[in-house]
């Protein structure tokens, strides 16, 4: 059974970092693209980035492109997204999507 499950959300001040994880199982992690979103409160799904299978090929928002980076480790069939210098407008629930099964979520909350 396919799973994909999410981790490393919390509460985070102003300036801060994360690193988001984002765990596969049940399938052929590297033969399937990803993506990473952010949910924010009372606004829709956005999509924050995308990864193809091999990793060689990215696509970022440009609204966060400087500050989140998406990379993977398919032996550990794994997904991350390092978010730095967060703002209190990332706060959300974040999703990780590969190929097209999705993980619940990780909220991250970004508060002084």
């Amino acid at each position: 059974q396919a799973q994909v499950v999410e981790s490393g959300g919390g509460l985070v001040q102003p300036g801060g970092s994360l690193r988001l994880s984002c765990v596969a199982s049940g399938f052929t992690f590297d033969t399937l693209g990803l993506g990473w979103y952010r949910q924010a409160p009372g606004k829709e799904r956005e999509l924050l980035a995308t990864m193809d299978r091999s990793g060689g090929d990215t696509y970022t928002s440009n609204s966060v492109r400087e500050r989140f980076t998406v990379s993977r480790d398919n032996p550990k069939s794994t997904t991350y997204l390092q978010i730095k210098d967060l703002k209190p407008e990332d706060t959300g629930v974040y999703y990780c999507r590969i190929g097209l099964a999705w993980g619940q979520g990780t909220q991250v909350t970004v508060s002084s």
